[in-house]
């Protein structure tokens, strides 16, 4: 009996949307994936955003925030946002189960 592998779909190619308001993630089986800036910003998981959730001064919402910079780090991605914020590093397998995949 021969057994195949599967392997999961992933990050394959992205970029900001034309109004900078949200992520399009290509993956590895070719479907587009949407992210909006706002669930990304809110996603956040870096060291500052968590402590500001703990101390219960992590905002609700950041309404109208845009992506300004997008480096690929191999494992995942460094996401800069227009309200200063760019330490938030997204591994592209939690980029997916955000898209619900």
């Amino acid at each position: 009996m021969t057994m195949t592998a599967l392997v999961a779909p992933t990050v394959a190619d992205y970029e900001a949307s034309a109004d900078l308001a949200t992520l399009l993630v290509r993956t590895t089986q070719n479907d587009t994936l949407s992210l909006p800036a706002e669930q990304l910003r809110l996603s956040c998981k870096c060291a500052h955003c968590t402590r500001a959730r703990f101390d219960g001064r992590f905002p609700e919402g950041f309404p109208g925030i845009a992506i300004t910079e997008i480096h690929d780090l191999g494992y995942g991605l460094n996401i800069a946002f227009s309200d200063g914020h760019n330490r938030g590093i997204y591994p592209k397998i939690y980029l997916m189960s955000l898209a619900g995949h």
